[in-house]
């Protein structure tokens, strides 16, 4: 995380902050009055339709009527490592400070997205969490995040020396992508001749669902016309529910499973594993009836540890990462 302030601030928790969730499609804005409060006011603005990050937050405040406020904590799907910051799937790139300035917050946070939703999972109501398989959570282990969506977003949560919780930053899906069918190792190959190496997010994504559905039409012979985007692939899944759609979907399905329970394994995730990101969710019934619990615990001498960690889905109308970019306000730096 990054964070930039102005050297006279003294933090105050009545200050109003803004927050956000910023993606390579949408960013995602909130308004807290003060620490604690609810958020609300929540917008969701196209990248595409603002020339910058801070072109995209003057629109929210214009549409929503609301004053620049003092504080600003922002969730960014990206590495967030220094005060530069360039965007990997989208065109915008700043500077912490210069937009804290430009801007003129007297502070301004920012963080990868999944390390904001990582500090969010405590605090998840049951409600938005929807379960497949695995025992009980062990109370104080470490917990699992990951989430396909523009891209694929990893992180974890262990507890740190002093009681409270501490996230992970780190880019866990560009890790290489293994296969354990025949099916798969094809895939691999075709995937690996057009772009060298093949990460889990070249598959686990919305690019990498379209990806793998090309993919099995070239390697079955079939004549198609390209679909642009996931929602292609997903809508053509869940009505027609056979051919080359389906089955991206169901590869999409094992993939996951297999990078959820190696990040488990990595993480000694007793604590649970939670799957956010746009896509899953979506997929409904299909997620459940897929491969992706049997290819989660499918690790050897390690399915009995495997078998007793409990998985869940996050499916809730307002993206849990903005509560995250909130707490990452409260937390020591």
């Amino acid at each position: 995380m990054i964070e930039s302030r102005d050297s006279s601030y003294v933090t105050k928790q009545g200050d109003a902050r803004l927050v956000g969730d910023i993606g390579g499609t949408n960013a995602r804005f909130g308004w807290q009055a003060s620490a604690g409060a609810r958020i609300e006011d929540i917008q969701t603005l196209a990248c595409a339709q603002h020339q910058s990050l801070e072109a995209a937050i003057r629109a929210y405040l214009s549409l929503t009527g609301k004053p620049m406020p003092v504080v600003a904590s922002l969730g960014m799907a990206n590495p967030v490592t220094q005060d530069t910051v360039a965007m990997t799937n989208h065109h915008w790139q700043f500077s912490v400070t210069g937009m804290r300035r430009s801007l003129g917050l007297q502070r301004l946070c920012v963080l990868n997205d999944f390390t904001a939703l990582a500090l969010a999972l405590p605090t998840l109501d049951a409600s938005v969490l929807h379960p497949i398989g695995g025992g009980e959570k062990v109370v104080g282990a470490p917990m699992a995040l990951l989430g396909a969506g523009t891209g694929l977003g990893v992180s974890g949560l262990l507890r740190g020396s002093g009681g409270g919780w501490v996230p992970l930053a780190g880019e866990g899906g560009h890790v290489s992508l293994t296969a354990h069918t025949q099916l798969e190792f094809d895939v691999v190959q075709h995937l690996q001749k057009l772009h060298g190496h093949v990460s889990a997010e070249r598959v686990l994504s919305g690019a990498g669902l379209v990806a793998l559905h090309d993919a099995l039409n070239t390697l079955h012979g079939v004549r198609f016309e390209p679909l642009n985007d996931a929602s292609q692939v997903l809508q053509t899944a869940l009505t027609q529910n056979q051919g080359s759609a389906m089955e991206a979907v169901h590869l999409f399905c094992g993939f996951l499973g297999s990078v959820a329970g190696d990040l488990a394994l990595t993480l000694g995730a007793r604590g649970g594993v939670y799957i956010g990101g746009g896509i899953v969710p979506r997929l409904g019934q299909l997620f459940w009836q897929s491969p992706f619990r049997e290819r989660f615990e499918a690790k050897g001498r390690m399915r009995r540890i495997l078998q007793d960690i409990p998985v869940w889905v996050i499916d809730s109308p307002q993206s849990p990462a903005l509560d995250g970019a909130a707490q990452a306000l409260e937390e020591p730096h």
